[in-house]
């Protein structure tokens, strides 16, 4: 592929996607970012760089087509919340919004990527250039989980997926078979803030993906806040399902949680 445009939201995975690409003999990269939700730093890893607005469909797509754009990867993080903010829409965001069914992310990201293709541009898995960092089947740690957290894993992995169908969220937090904490629009390290809160030492957090999650977008992540919440509250165990969830700067992400004692399995 000759160029590639990248839809980026927060993060480093938008800078991260990008590096990957060059790897993979991408030529050009064109990238999109969002005021206040995107770091201006990615300009320095691609050949060009514009800037919409939350809301603006229509310029979207215009600036992905006229750079050529004919695939695109979306990445990155966008607050949750912009789907009950106010925000202002264009003409063709606008229409979209009557169209979808409700405002789950899931919802409105799929119209978005149906809308693009009727453009010509095709949205790629949000995977494709970050396989090594996905999570990989059983223990990633040198650490492995006891007899009591592996329980603890396999009765909070139930929930957790069928959290992830209701498309409630995507993380649990359990301790001795209890549900302690559960995801909803806030992600998961204010998840295990709220845990910590009730649960001192010894929490078991589990990470899942919808039952029929698009890779193309929303693709559970975790990163180095993620750890660092995980060790300052004194956790046993964190649970990602294989394949379909993104551990941002991956060596680092797992030997910190080494020397935090905490077990990083996947499932």
């Amino acid at each position: 592929m000759k160029i590639l445009g990248i839809i980026a939201g927060g993060g480093d995975l938008p800078r991260v996607v990008a590096e990957e690409a060059r790897k993979k003999n991408v030529t050009r990269i064109v990238a999109v970012g969002f005021p206040d939700q995107t770091s201006p730093e990615l300009a320095r890893c691609v050949d060009e760089m514009h800037w919409v607005n939350v809301g603006q469909l229509g310029k979207l797509i215009k600036t992905l087509r006229g750079a050529g754009v004919e695939h695109a990867v979306m990445i990155g993080r966008l607050d949750p919340k912009l789907v009950i903010s106010k925000v202002r829409l264009d003409m063709r965001m606008l229409a979209l919004a009557m169209r979808v069914k409700d405002r789950r992310a899931d919802t409105v990201l799929r119209a978005i990527a149906d809308e693009m293709e009727k453009d010509g541009i095709r949205l790629l898995d949000s995977t494709s250039y970050l396989t090594p960092l996905l999570a990989t089947e059983g223990p990633m740690t040198g650490r492995k989980p006891g007899a009591e957290v592996c329980e603890d894993i396999v009765f909070g992995a139930a929930i957790a997926r069928e959290v992830a169908r209701l498309d409630i969220g995507q993380t649990v937090v359990v301790r001795k078979k209890a549900v302690v904490a559960v995801e909803a629009m806030e992600g998961t390290d204010e998840t295990i803030r709220r845990a910590g809160l009730l649960c001192k030492k010894g929490m078991v957090v589990i990470k899942v993906s919808r039952p029929q999650q698009d890779m193309r977008f929303d693709v559970p992540v975790v990163g180095r806040e993620t750890v660092d919440l995980l060790s300052n509250h004194r956790a046993a165990a964190l649970a990602l399902e294989t394949g379909r969830t993104i551990l941002l700067d991956r060596g680092e992400f797992l030997e910190k949680a080494d020397r935090a004692g905490i077990a990083v399995v996947g499932v």
